[in-house]
C-alpha cells in the first residue's frame, strides 16, 4: 500500500493519535461487556493485566522498528529471524486476524445500529459499513491518516464525555435520579465475586480492546524521529489504559455488572435508565464511529500485510498491482471477498456470532504478539531486564489462550482459530517444501 502519511515528517503525538484512532473500537466499546460479565468487578484487574501485555509487545515490537525500519514490520522480522517459513506463515496469521477483526467489527456496526433500527437486519447493516469502509481505503494512506486523526479525537472525546456525565449523575444526581448507591456498595463489595477463574476468561476479552498497536509498528518508518516511537506507544498505553480503567469503573458504579448484557455497549446500558435519550443517541453515534474507524483500520493493516505477502511472493504477485490507483485493487477485491463471507455467516449463524468472532480474532492477534516477543528474543540484544518483561508477556499471552478452553462460547472461538493455524501451517510446509525442490 502507498506509504504517504505525512512520510517522514509525522511527530511522535500524531502517531499516539493515529493509535488511539486504530485501538478504541468496538473491542472496548462492546467487547468489554464480555469480559465483565465474565470477571465481574475485577475487570479492572483484566484491563491492568491486558495493558501490561500489550505494552511488553508493543515496546519490543518498535525497538525492532527503530532498529531496522521495513515497511513490513513484524512479518520482515520474523524473517529475518527465522527464515521465510516464519515470514510467509506470520503475514497470514495476521492477515486472517485482521480479517476476523473486520468480521466483529462489522457485526457489533450492525448490533449498535439496531440500538436506533431495531428491525434492521444485521446483514444489511454489516453490509453498507463493509462498502463505506472499502471507499474509505480507496482514497489510499493521506486518507486513511486524516480519517483516523478525526476520529480518534471523537472517540477520545466520547469517553471523556462519558466520565463526565458519569461523575455528574453518581455526585448530584440527574432528571431526579441518582446513581444506585446499593448497587454500588454491592458491586465492589463483591470485587472478586466470579473469583480468579473469571480474571482467567476474561483476558483476551481485554487484550482485544487493544488491537491495533500493531499497526503503529507499520506506520513507524513514517516518523520524523523513529528513535521517539517508544514514547508515542507508552503515552498512547497509558493514556487508554486510564481512560479505559476509570470509565468502566464508573459504567460499574453506576448499574450493577449482572445486569449488563453482551449484545448492547455497558456504557449504553449505564446511561440508559437516567432518560437521557440526546445523550445515548449520540454516544451510540459515536460508538458506530468508533467501531468504523477501527474497522477501516484493521483494513489498512491487510492491505499494507498482503501488498509486502504478494512483493515477496508469499501471495499470488497479482495482489499488489496498483495501475494508475492509488491502492491495489485486486487486493480490494481479495478484502471485499472476505467481508461478503464474514457477513453470510452473520447472516446463517447470528446468535452469538460477535462472541464466536471476538474470541477468533483475539486468538489470531495474540498468537501473532506472541511471535513478535519471539522475534524480538532472537533478533535483538536484550538484557536481562528485557528479557524477564519478554517472558512475562509471553506467559500472559499463554494464560489468556488457555482462558478461552473453559467456557463452551469461547472454545468454539478457539477451536476456529486453531483450523485457521493448522491451515496455515499445512500451506507453509508446502510452500517450503515446494522451495527446496525448486533449489534442489
Amino acid at each position: 500500500m502507498e506509504s504517504k502519511i505525512n512520510k517522514g515528517r509525522m511527530r511522535w503525538w500524531q502517531l499516539s493519535l493515529l493509535g488511539v484512532g486504530c485501538t478504541i473500537g468496538t473491542g472496548f466499546f462492546l467487547g468489554s461487556s464480555i469480559a465483565i460479565k465474565k470477571s465481574g468487578p475485577a475487570v479492572l484487574i483484566v484491563f491492568l493485566l491486558a495493558a501490561i501485555g500489550t505494552y511488553i509487545v508493543y515496546d519490543a515490537l518498535v525497538k525492532m522498528s527503530v532498529d531496522n525500519p521495513d515497511k513490513g514490520s513484524f512479518r520482515s522480522y520474523a524473517k529475518n529471524a527465522f527464515g521465510d517459513w516464519a515470514g510467509f506463515s506470520n503475514g497470514w496469521v495476521y492477515l486472517i486476524s485482521e480479517m476476523l477483526i473486520m468480521g466483529s467489527q462489522l457485526m457489533a456496526l450492525g448490533i449498535f445500529t439496531q440500538f436506533w433500527f431495531p428491525a434492521l437486519p444485521l446483514w444489511i447493516g454489516t453490509s453498507i459499513f463493509a462498502v463505506l469502509g472499502l471507499l474509505v481505503i480507496l482514497t489510499g494512506s493521506k486518507g486513511f491518516g486524516k480519517f483516523q486523526n478525526i476520529f480518534g479525537v471523537m472517540k477520545m472525546a466520547a469517553i471523556v464525555m462519558f466520565i463526565v456525565v458519569a461523575v455528574v449523575i453518581i455526585v448530584k444526581g440527574l432528571n431526579g435520579q441518582s446513581s444506585d448507591v446499593h448497587s454500588l456498595v454491592d458491586t465492589y463489595k463483591n470485587f472478586f465475586s466470579e473469583g480468579y477463574r473469571g480474571i482467567w476468561l476474561a483476558l483476551l476479552y481485554a487484550f482485544y480492546a487493544f488491537g491495533g498497536i500493531e499497526v503503529m509498528g507499520l506506520l513507524v518508518i513514517e516518523l520524523k524521529n523513529p528513535k521517539q516511537a517508544p514514547k508515542a506507544g507508552k503515552v498512547m498505553i497509558v493514556g487508554l489504559t486510564i481512560i479505559y480503567v476509570v470509565s468502566i469503573g464508573l459504567a460499574l458504579a453506576l448499574v450493577s455488572w449482572k445486569n449488563l448484557k453482551i449484545e448492547e455497549s455497558p456504557f449504553i446500558t449505564a446511561l440508559e435508565k437516567f432518560q437521557l435519550p440526546f445523550v445515548t443517541d449520540i454516544f451510540n453515534g459515536i460508538l458506530i464511529i468508533a467501531g468504523f474507524s477501527t474497522m477501516v483500520a484493521s483494513l489498512y493493516g491487510v492491505l499494507t500485510i498482503l501488498t509486502s505477502l504478494a512483493e515477496d511472493h508469499d501471495a499470488p504477485a497479482f495482489l499488489a498491482k496498483r495501475g494508475k490507483m492509488k491502492v491495489p485493487l485486486s487486493g480490494i477485491l481479495f478484502i471485499a471477498g472476505g467481508l461478503v463471507i464474514t457477513i453470510l455467516i452473520g447472516f446463517l449463524i447470528p446468535e452469538k456470532i460477535f462472541e464466536y468472532m471476538v474470541t477468533a480474532a483475539g486468538l489470531m492477534l495474540i498468537y501473532n504478539w506472541f511471535f513478535i516477543l519471539v522475534t524480538y528474543m532472537k533478533l535483538m540484544k536484550v538484557s536481562k531486564l528485557d528479557r524477564v518483561k519478554t517472558i512475562v508477556g509471553m506467559l500472559l499471552i499463554i494464560i489468556t489462550v488457555s482462558g478461552t478452553l473453559g467456557e463452551k462460547i469461547s472454545r468454539i472461538g478457539f477451536y476456529v482459530s486453531l483450523f485457521f493455524i493448522v491451515l496455515i501451517g499445512v500451506a507453509t510446509f508446502l510452500k517450503v517444501r515446494k522451495g527446496k525442490l525448486l533449489h534442489s
